[in-house]
């Protein structure tokens, strides 16, 4: 584990999703021996738990400054050229582009927020890619830090001193009289 890195663990319902879909198989078999058709929802049951159950299994994602770290596998922010988002959420599939034009297809079966989250950060950290076809710093900007080192630009005054003096003053006496409109 890297020391500050944010990790990204599979979500638990997958899990959860696994053993009741392999139950539902082995109760749904032991009904095909009275009733043949009966295997078919076992076999839809075992192929949904076993899918549930290799995305439970998924490995933890973490992201650092230095890089993106999926199960054994270090990738450096510098390496990755283009990310690319499928049309997954939940669970977040996206294809990541690296240098040699090696693709590696991310499989993160995380909850919506975390999933959002490390697509987030995947693009932001992601300096050297292209983002959807889009280069990143027309989508995130110029990290230069001399830009972001400067100063908020100084409010332009709109009144003289003078005539603000008067503001003040007039402000002041409304303000001790308790009211804005004349008596009559």
């Amino acid at each position: 584990m890297t020391p500050g890195a944010i990790r990204f663990h599979p979500a638990r319902t997958y899990l959860t999703l696994a053993a009741i879909a392999l139950g539902l198989a082995v109760f749904s078999g032991w009904w095909t021996r009275l009733w043949l058709p009966a295997a078919i929802p076992a076999a839809l049951f075992l192929a949904t738990g076993a899918l549930a159950l290799w995305l439970a299994l998924r490995p933890v994602i973490e992201v650092s400054e230095e890089g993106l770290r999926i199960g054994d596998e270090f990738i450096a922010w510098r390496d990755i050229r283009r990310v690319d988002q499928t049309g997954w959420v939940a669970p977040l599939v996206a294809d990541l582009t690296l240098t040699g034009k090696r693709r590696i297809r991310l499989i993160y079966p995380g909850e919506t927020t975390n999933s959002n989250r490390l697509l987030r950060l995947i693009q932001q950290n992601s300096t050297q890619a292209l983002i959807n076809g889009v280069p990143w710093r027309q989508i995130f900007g110029d990290p230069a830090p001399a830009q972001r080192a400067q100063p908020p630009a100084q409010r332009p005054r709109l009144l003289r001193e003078e005539d603000e003096a008067e503001v003040e003053r007039l402000y002041q006496k409304l303000r001790s009289a308790g009211r804005l409109d004349p008596e009559k």
